[in-house]
């Protein structure tokens, strides 16, 4: 889950976060992605480039429930 704020300045970010990481994933250089998208602050920026989606991870460990 993204945060919807910046930890740092509080600056609303989280509606940017499908856009950053489509465009990324298709490519596109993530510093430029985020210029385009308006993101010019170093702490607001740091949260897209550390961003790690753990939900993905934890479902790699959770028990299968057999019914």
């Amino acid at each position: 889950m993204f945060p919807v704020r910046c930890f740092t300045c509080g600056s609303v970010i989280g509606d940017k976060w499908e856009e950053f990481s489509q465009r990324v994933a298709h490519g596109e250089d993530p510093g430029k992605v985020l210029d385009s998208l308006g993101v010019k602050r170093y702490c607001c920026r740091r949260m897209f480039l550390s961003h790690v989606e753990l939900a993905d991870i934890e479902l790699a460990f959770s028990p299968v429930i057999e019914g």
